[in-house]
């Protein structure tokens, strides 16, 4: 079989399998929830509510029937695309929750992974170029304690330093109350007011993200400094590198053009698994920094026990994930000519 056919068929394989893993994630979410001891109708409307009330909730959260019948009545709602509607929020929609909090922690998210990668990177560079010396301990310090470090704990520690005792930093929201919000189609602060040509708008909706996604990308850029580290100190004792260095290419040109392309494969490889630890991460940073993203907004769900939108959220989550790690596989299966299928 040649490689483009075994391609296409890997391609044909992941994306078939992509539903199965989504049934498995909702059962999972959904079992879990239910599984979890006391009643989330009394959670929410208090044990001495009306017994006709706790009724109309029950139907409402798809607690009314078996245990069976609840799943298939879920499975029949996902199957038309419909998440229900949240206990906690009367009236409004999963989706529409979804819509309204998404951009934040996408903004986040984004943000924090290009600090992340260019973080990872330089510092994985720096510290193979330079085996065994001060510089290479120094990077392979900075991997671990980035990875290690607990991410509510350094977000505390970073907001007491930054925004409480040098004020350098705002906290509490994502945007001053003092000015009128972007508006646009994204939803994401700083590229609406990039495209209205507001660059107060701008820098402000940039300074309200600067500290949570530099705490978030700090933390997760120890993966890419390991990979980048391990596979660039590899690539640099390779035959065509020591050619290079024999026909008088200096060490820097040597580094940018020939060594670190090789070494950054499989650094695409492991994004799709850190996007993955980036929504998770997100969670705590959202709650660390009162962001009002779709992470928090799921954190005061399960608190609440607001079974529609937790299982919504969590589904929607799954998909993303889901869907980047397939096209994190073909992407690298594309670029990487050694791959074999």
């Amino acid at each position: 079989m040649s490689r483009s056919k075994a391609l296409q068929y890997y391609i044909f394989t992941r994306v078939l399998l992509a539903p199965l893993m989504l049934w498995t994630i909702t059962t999972s979410v959904f079992l879990l929830l239910r599984a979890t001891p006391g009643d989330p109708v009394d959670a929410i409307l208090g044990p001495r509510a009306p017994e006709a009330f706790k009724e109309e909730l029950r139907q409402q959260l798809g607690l009314a029937g078996s245990l069976w019948e609840q799943y298939l009545n879920y499975m029949g709602q996902l199957l038309r695309f419909d998440l229900g509607e949240s206990a906690t929020s009367r009236g409004q929609d999963v989706w529409e929750i979804i819509q309204n909090f998404f951009p934040a922690t996408a903004e986040l998210a984004v943000c924090s992974m290009l600090v992340a990668i260019v973080v990872g990177i330089c510092v994985g560079s720096l510290a193979a170029s330079r085996p065994n010396t001060a510089i290479d301990v120094g990077g392979r310090l900075f991997g671990i304690i980035t990875y290690s470090v607990p991410m509510f704990w350094m977000g505390m520690v970073l907001q007491l330093i930054f925004a409480v005792q040098l004020g350098w930093f705002p906290l509490g929201t994502r945007y001053p109350l003092t000015l009128p919000t972007p508006t646009g189609l994204t939803g994401l602060y700083t590229l609406d007011s990039l495209l209205a040509g507001n660059l107060n708008q701008f820098f402000a909706a940039l300074h309200y993200l600067a500290l949570p996604s530099l705490t978030l990308g700090i933390l997760l850029s120890g993966i890419f400094e390991r990979i980048v580290r391990v596979n660039l100190k590899q690539t640099l004792q390779s035959d065509y590198v020591e050619a290079a260095r024999a026909r008088g290419i200096s060490e820097g040109r040597i580094l940018v053009a020939h060594a670190l392309k090789n070494a950054m494969i499989p650094v695409i490889t492991v994004l799709g698994l850190t996007f993955a630890s980036l929504l998770g991460g997100a969670i705590l940073t959202e709650v660390t920094f009162s962001w009002p993203g779709l992470a928090s907004r799921l954190y005061e769900a399960i608190s609440s026990r607001d079974y529609p939108t937790v299982q919504g959220v969590t589904i929607f989550f799954a998909a993303i994930v889901v869907v980047a790690s397939i096209a994190i596989d073909i992407l690298n299966a594309y670029i990487d000519p050694r791959i074999r299928y």
